[in-house]
């Protein structure tokens, strides 16, 4: 538990919001639109009567769009997926889950397959295939990509054209603009455990289903994204305010692996106070032959890691960090000149872009770059049909913990975990329904007082992030930082004192609520594993500890406590496909 000088942390397990004004009803409900969320309605829509899919924005604009590295799938004759699994799980420090990967490299070529038969154009090479490069820590050519460095763009555009075909299907509905606030969950009485039937949600819009209103089902798909916002320079959109996962927190879900926080190595350094959004230049670079320099031309990569510039992103970022502290400077440099204009512009067409924006010329210059917060690891406890710890929720894409990334997540990836692991939930879930195992429930009030921040503390909350559960941490700082949080005042401090944000909440002030929550639960998560290990660097423990091959989960109790259990070593399950 979250215990020691500072007492036990409690959050509230609701969002502060007016009742539902409106109801609509579905078998199944899909909450986000990039890869995983897009996967999962289109193969639900055949196989269940009604499937309702709720995002934040536009259809368009969840974070697959921003994905410039590629997918990462053995499709070469000289690749396997012996191999494939061999790089996931060296690069996961060794708390990955063998079986959750051997299904991500084993389904992820189909899947792949599918994926162009639905309409994505990938690069092709001179004999007409899928033309496959190299990322940091894959021992072959595997990657995909498309336009260059815009596949997720690619991805994006032919999954929402999938769907724009069938919108007017009455077998499924989309709902643009709106935010999910609270999962909603059945009285544990019913049938001897709370399992989820629906959500609560805010449509910014005009017409029938506009403010507040609750979607039910029997099945509820969490497809949210990850933390991006969460700290105060990311390469995520403005939209990554780890909603899915702060609403399966409160729906009483285990969450596990927070702690592990992928910090890209080479994000564009724009100075010191830059903060939100920040363009990243893909990895995809280092892999086409780009070298990391000093801020006096010293390369640094050599003897840190055997695979030198291309070492996987966590002993990337922290020899940056330690690179920057032994020069006194607060960025490094990333040399491309060398592979030549022609190939810059062609190869890297919207990082070149980008740079240009930026009134940089990479042809001529070294791009100056530091990392950031640019994945998350961690997330919903599912198991290998995307099922969470709470009956009828379930999770895919960077908002799950499937076990597939582990400690560090391998390049490229992300995209192929999110179609793989929504095509294997929305296959499961339409089994259930047709069994009848997964229908409405009457959604229950949970015990305890609801929460509200308000928006102004969304700066102090990522500011505490960056200083505690940052690049690197200390027990000091992780401290001080779940001090910082649990000091940050809700709705009920302000009523107290005379105040109240509860009036007219609006989208920043239940975004906000959602940071502080996840922050703390990161923060707790980090405090607790004294090693280090992937994407968890602790400066007081800078040595992996082998009896730390072990997930720590958070959940809250019934009454709003945080508990944080280390579970069963997991080294023993380590094994490697024939």
């Amino acid at each position: 538990m979250t215990d020691g000088p500072l007492g036990p942390v409690h959050l509230a397990r609701t969002l502060a919001a007016p009742d539902p004004g409106w109801t609509t009803r579905a078998d199944v409900i899909v909450v986000g639109s990039g890869i995983a969320g897009l996967t999962a309605a289109l193969e639900l829509r055949t196989r269940v009567p009604r499937v309702l899919l709720v995002t934040k924005g536009q259809l368009w604009s969840g974070s697959t769009v921003w994905a410039q590295g590629g997918i990462a799938a053995a499709l070469a004759p000289t690749d396997s997926p012996a191999a494939h699994l061999a790089d996931t799980l060296a690069a996961g420090g060794g708390v990955c889950d063998p079986a959750a990967v051997e299904v991500l490299v084993t389904e992820g070529p189909d899947r792949l397959r599918e994926l162009v038969a639905r309409g994505a154009t990938f690069d092709l090479d001179d004999g007409g295939q899928i033309a496959l490069t190299r990322e940091g820590g894959h021992g072959a050519d595997r990657i995909a990509h498309a336009g260059g460095d815009a596949t997720g763009a690619e991805i994006s555009r032919a999954l929402v054209a999938q769907l724009e075909a069938v919108r007017n299907d009455p077998g499924i509905e989309v709902i643009e603009n709106a935010l999910v606030l609270d999962v909603l969950t059945t009285d544990p009485h019913d049938d001897g455990a709370s399992r989820a039937c629906g959500v609560t949600l805010h449509v910014r819009g005009e017409g029938s289903r506009d403010g507040v209103g609750q979607a039910l089902a029997g099945a509820v798909v969490l497809a949210t994204g990850g933390i991006g916002q969460v700290f105060r320079s990311s390469t995520n959109p403005p939209q990554a305010t780890a909603d899915g996962l702060a609403a399966a927190l409160r729906a009483g879900a285990e969450l596990g692996d927070l702690e592990f926080v992928q910090f890209h190595p080479t994000v564009l350094w724009l100075g010191s106070a830059a903060q939100g959004q920040l363009p990243l230049i893909s990895e995809a670079v280092r892999g086409e032959g780009a070298v990391l320099l000093d801020v006096d031309g010293v390369p640094f990569m050599q003897g840190v890691h055997p695979m030198a510039d291309l070492a996987p992103r966590d002993v990337v970022a922290h020899a940056i960090v330690r690179r920057m502290a032994a020069t006194g400077t607060d960025h490094v440099l990333l040399d491309a000149r060398h592979l030549g204009a022609d190939f810059l512009r062609r190869r890297f067409p919207t990082i070149t872009a980008r740079l240009a924006d930026q009134g940089i010329d990479w042809t001529e210059v070294p791009v100056p770059v530091a990392p950031a917060q640019h994945y998350h690891s961690g997330g919903v406890v599912t198991d290998l049909d995307g099922r969470s710890t709470i009956d009828g929720l379930y999770a895919v894409g960077e908002v799950a913990c499937t076990g597939v990334h582990g400690a560090n997540r391998l390049a490229s990836n992300s995209l192929l975990e999110g179609l793989v692991f929504a095509h294997r939930a929305a296959h499961a879930i339409a089994d259930r329904v047709a069994r009848g195992e997964l229908r409405p429930g009457t959604p229950a009030r949970r015990p305890g007082p609801s929460a509200l921040v308000p928006a102004a503390a969304r700066a102090k909350i990522q500011a505490t992030a960056a200083a505690g559960p940052g690049v690197i941490r200390t027990d000091d700082g992780l401290r001080r930082a779940a001090a910082r949080l649990a000091g940050v005042p809700t709705d009920a401090h302000l009523r107290h004192a005379g105040t109240s944000v509860l009036a007219a909440p609006q989208t920043a002030e239940w975004e906000t609520t959602n940071l502080r929550q996840i922050a703390a639960a990161l923060t707790a998560a980090a405090l607790a594993r004294t090693e280090s290990r992937g994407g968890h660097y602790r400066a007081d423990h800078p040595d992996l500890d082998p009896a730390w091959a072990r997930r720590v989960t958070v959940a809250l109790a019934d009454d709003g406590e945080l508990v944080v259990t280390a579970g069963a070593d997991r080294a023993a399950d380590a094994t490697v496909l024939p």
